[in-house]
């Protein structure tokens, strides 16, 4: 059996501000419909012996992980969540030892969960390349053959050739992001591969290696996963017992040390989409060669990126930019320099900015908010609540709120009384009173929350009930 284990961590600070800490980008559909999450498991239809997937990702990211699974029809295997960030080697160290529960041995097919693959039958070819030599209890990473010099990726040096069909090779080394020259010369020489970080390896052969090479890394895994509880659809480990796990990739930790690592080589439209230049390269392009998303009007303007969220973008006379717009921040940066857009997130986290974090709109899992407008002792938000989902039973010390349903229907709490709310109508919350609100209905109730008071953050919330576990809404 193939197992999927799909990396979902991360931040994608480089595309600020479409990606925020609180909704990176393997989350968001940057490329098309679906997001790259799902991009990622809807390209394994087709794989033969497939199973469920392990995924894994940031506590933080819980609910829109499990809800974007549910929305492709993926009931996983496992979703474990990460307390804070480790990297690769403790993620897939911890997927491994998951997979061997239930004393099965399968193979692991490792996937970051923020790539694009284009041509999904040379990847599925590569897979099935690299399969009978994981069998055989080799390590296979993936490279993707070069199309042209790139400083953004790390390459692998191909060495013994073992098959000349697939171009199955022996690992020469591992060789970090070089500058422009030396990315030429790998590229003309034939000899190398970008490092991809795509795996497949059995969890046996994996363990073993992670315990040979790097035991500060396997141990404390096997003690987290020993101590993790399951909660709902999720697998919960220590924040105590995970801190302290070594943060390092598997490329370090084993990829470079091991004798058993293997390479299979394949070119299907690869990219990881790790900058804005990236969304150009393989965005579609009109007659001036511009990538345009949203309402974006141009003159005179070639090569480059635009998207807007909420507002018109008007352009003139540029070339080889990048412009986009949200509803709470603008972005402008020549493509050739889109690679320092995390140093502006750097500073928006030292001046602890709200727009390195998250969006107006904010996803929970009984469905989403958006601050529509807010002053010192008012805020406005469009509240929408999925079909048969509601918010937790709750009280605030300092805000009261006024509810009016735009579509839908609603239950609402309020103390010892139950209301039933349909469009047009409106309720008040008293500040200290216990509320709670419901979507009973089969679409999504839409409604305006007025919150008026002395203090209006998130955190002036007490909860009695919660189905979803959680500690803060």
């Amino acid at each position: 059996m193939i197992l999927p284990v799909i990396l979902a961590g991360g931040s994608g600070t480089r595309l600020w501000p479409l990606s925020r800490q609180l909704y990176p980008k393997q989350l968001i559909d940057i490329y098309n419909e679906n997001t790259m999450l799902q991009n990622t498991l809807l390209r394994l239809e087709g794989i033969k012996g497939l199973g469920s997937p392990i995924v894994v990702c940031n506590e933080e990211h819980r609910f829109m992980t499990a809800e974007q699974l549910r929305k492709i029809g993926i009931d996983p295997h496992a979703i474990i969540l990460e307390p804070v960030g480790r990297n690769t080697a403790p993620a897939i160290a911890l997927a491994a030892l998951k997979a061997i529960e239930n004393k099965e041995d399968p193979l692991l097919l490792v996937l970051p969960a923020d790539h694009v693959i284009e041509n999904i039958n040379d990847f599925h070819a590569a897979v099935k390349a690299g399969l009978k030599y994981a069998e055989k209890g080799n390590l296979i990473t993936f490279g993707i053959i070069p199309r042209s010099p790139e400083t953004g990726y790390g390459y692998i040096k191909k060495g013994e050739l073992l098959e000349k069909d697939t171009g199955a090779s022996k690992i020469e080394r591992f060789v970090e992001k070089p500058d422009l020259l030396v990315a030429q010369k790998y590229t003309e020489s034939g000899s190398y591969c970008w490092n991809s970080g795509m795996f497949m390896f059995k969890a046996s052969a994996i363990l073993k290696q992670l315990e040979s090479h790097a035991p500060d890394i396997m141990n404390p895994c096997k003690q987290v996963i020993k101590t993790g509880t399951q909660d709902l659809d999720f697998f919960r480990l220590s924040l105590e017992g995970f801190k302290d796990i070594s943060s390092d990739s598997i490329d370090y930790a084993v990829m470079e040390k091991t004798s058993k690592g293997i390479m299979i080589p394949f070119d299907a439209g690869w990219n990881d989409l790790g900058s804005f230049d990236a969304l150009w390269q393989t965005g579609q392009k009109d007659e001036s060669l511009n990538v345009l998303k949203g309402d974006v009007l141009t003159h005179d303007v070639k090569e480059s990126y635009i998207s807007s969220e909420s507002s018109l973008i008007a352009a003139v006379g540029i070339e080889k930019f990048v412009i986009v717009e949200t509803k709470d921040a603008i972005l402008v940066s020549p493509r050739d320099r889109v690679q320092d857009v995390k140093k502006i997130v750097k500073q928006l986290k030292d001046l602890n900015r709200d727009e390195a974090i998250t969006h107006r709109k904010v996803y929970r899992p009984w469905g989403s908010y958006e601050t529509m407008d807010i002053e010192e002792r008012f805020q406005v938000k469009r509240i929408t609540v999925k079909p048969g989902a509601k918010l937790s039973l709750q009280k605030h010390f300092h805000r009261a709120e006024h509810w009016t349903v735009v579509s839908g229907a609603a239950i609402v709490t309020r103390g010892e009384e139950q209301i039933l709310l349909k469009e047009d109508e409106s309720t008040y919350i008293p500040l200290g009173t216990l509320h709670r609100l419901e979507n009973p209905g089969k679409i999504a109730l839409e409604l305006i929350e007025v919150q008026t008071g002395s203090y209006l953050g998130e955190d002036d919330i007490v909860r009695f009930d919660d189905v979803y576990g959680r500690e803060e809404d």
